[in-house]
């Protein structure tokens, strides 16, 4: 059987459709003015202690689009850059911008300058929306930019008073979280929406295929890259997820999320948008590596459903508090961005007694692609495709592989991405003419259809002419009951080409290089065992979390 029958066979035995319904709204506009309509007064989402519903959600975005258009010289097309933490201010701003027809540039907010730089040139943008905090950093990269509208927001600008100006004082003057800056013709957003408030927007009207976001990436190959993602990328893939948790009881206006990713991530930007089709409470935390705000908004929200990430839960499960925690309302833990090791599931289903649900995806699509059905959960799976996505495995060669042979990840969608912005010949080095999307990850698929990553293709390990995947490795050093994290890498080797070398943070501080030889030894076959152990006090990530790999290898 073909590996895409497959697949096909897994979503009828999880009762998933294996075609997407035709999209339910042409824009993401639409989608929220769906939910207003539907939803109003109910909660939409909430920041730093304080809760906006949908019909101000509606109020503050109109309000911005009719600054943008009333108030600058910015035309439907235009790119504008946002380069927030998760505030209620984000989803306002972002809202707004698509709702007076701009292309939203997504920039992580601990951006060095030179990344910035390079961000704001490559894509054009005209304006930026950045918090005051990080300000500082850029008022000198500015001036080298097409940048010519400011808006600065402090953290608690949405928030009623007094608490917008104790938060905002205490921010600045008590924590010294606001560095001074100077940036010439920078609005206030509080000004910018007063303005804007005062006259009536135009709402665009975009079709499917216009680009709505610029979601930056290093991709599968050179340097950070702008992946074009249309509004009906976007809404097909809000819907294409959804499918799968058909079986979950989920209730529209009723279900609680807590997101402590950054929605400037195209994971958490999906998961929330879903969240607002379905008229739901999105809960989010603005610093993820702050785990006290993180169980905080635990025990204040009761979540009932939670999306992190691999890294994420092992922390939150070493967390005294978090362990004590209530969980009965808890119905459903989502996790991507980075391979899930079984230790990391095991002791979250301890700890919290739900499974962890892991799921696949790209920034190049929008991002989902295959996610484990509610009803047929897999652990250590990536789960079944969905729908309208189709899959094939490739040898080097170019080949179709059959289940169970590991090759390159290929798959073609409604929600692959346009191609690169303004690079059609990186867009030719991933897309063919027929729109498959090589991913550059090593995959199976499992005779029941499910998709197993096996590793990146680029941190594959060569031992001896033997390939060694590192997600296998860290699966095996992580299930070590000393073992809080690990990391594996491949080294430089005279003999073997390359050895493995793992980097590990310890959960027992009397663990020992020698304990660890004994477990992989009795879980590993001998090319792929480690040769070096390294222990670290902690290892270094991305914001969202993911362990630098890269980093690593050069250190």
């Amino acid at each position: 059987m073909s590996v895409q029958s497959l697949v096909e066979q897994a979503r009828r035995h999880a009762g998933i459709p294996q075609e997407l319904a035709p999209l339910s709204h042409p824009g993401i506009n639409a989608l929220l003015a769906d939910a207003v309509a539907r939803f109003g007064p109910l909660p939409a989402l909430s920041a730093l202690g304080h809760t906006m519903d949908f019909q101000t959600l509606d109020r503050l975005s109109a309000a911005f689009a009719s600054w943008l258009q009333h108030h600058t010289d910015l035309q439907p097309g235009d790119r504008i850059a946002i380069q927030l933490p998760n505030l209620l201010q984000y989803p306002v701003v972002f809202l707004g911008a698509i709702r007076a027809g701009l292309v939203v540039v997504n920039t992580n907010p601990l951006y060095t300058p030179r990344e910035m730089e390079h961000q704001f040139i490559d894509s054009g943008a005209k304006a930026l929306v950045l918090l005051a905090n990080m300000a500082a950093a850029a008022q000198d990269v500015i001036p080298k930019t097409g940048i010519r509208h400011v808006v600065v927001t402090e953290l608690a600008d949405l928030h009623p008073q007094p608490r917008r100006s104790l938060i905002n004082l205490a921010a600045k003057y008590i924590k010294k979280l606001v560095p001074p800056w100077h940036i010439p013709g920078a609005v206030p957003l509080r000004r910018a929406l007063d303005l804007g408030a005062a006259a009536p927007h135009r709402e665009a009207a975009p079709a499917a295929g216009d680009v709505v976001v610029l979601q930056y990436t290093g991709g599968t190959t050179g340097v950070s890259k702008g992946a074009m993602l249309s509004h009906g990328n976007v809404i097909a893939n809000v819907q294409q997820s959804a499918s799968l948790f058909a079986t979950y009881e989920f209730r529209d206006g009723a279900e609680r999320l807590l997101l402590p990713l950054p929605l400037y991530h195209i994971y958490a930007f999906n998961a929330c948008l879903g969240m607002i089709s379905r008229g739901c409470h999105t809960v989010l935390v603005p610093n993820p590596r702050d785990l006290a705000s993180v169980v905080a908004a635990f025990r204040r929200y009761r979540p009932t459903g939670f999306a992190g990430l691999n890294t994420l839960f092992v922390a939150l499960c070493n967390d005294a508090g978090f362990r004590a925690l209530d969980f009965s309302d808890l119905k459903l833990t989502m996790s991507g961005g980075m391979a899930l090791t079984m230790a990391a599931a095991e002791r979250w289903r301890e700890v919290t007694g739900i499974e962890i649900v892991e799921g696949y995806g790209m920034t190049e699509t929008s991002p989902v692609i295959s996610v484990n059905p509610v009803n047929a959960n897999r652990l250590g799976t990536i789960g079944v495709a969905v729908p309208s996505t189709e899959v094939r495995i490739l040898d080097d060669a170019g080949r179709d592989l059959g289940a169970g042979e590991p090759g390159e990840l290929v798959v073609r969608g409604p929600q692959v991405m346009q191609g690169y912005w303004q690079r059609p010949d990186e867009t030719a080095k991933v897309m063919d003419a027929e729109g498959w999307l090589r991913t550059g990850d090593i995959a199976l698929v499992t005779p029941e259809g499910y998709l197993r990553i096996v590793d990146r293709k680029k941190d594959m390990i060569v031992v001896s002419g033997f390939n060694v995947y590192p997600n296998e490795i860290e699966d095996v050093v992580a299930a070590h009951p000393g073992v809080l994290e690990c990391a594996a890498v491949g080294v430089p080797d005279e003999r073997a080409g390359e050895v493995v070398r793992v980097f590990v943070v310890r959960r027992d501080p009397a663990l020992t290089e020698a304990s660890l030889r004994e477990h992989c030894r009795a879980n590993l076959t001998g090319y792929k065992m480690p040769k070096q152990f390294v222990f670290r006090d902690s290892l270094p990530k991305t914001n969202v979390g993911k362990i630098l790999r890269r980093e690593l290898r050069d250190s």
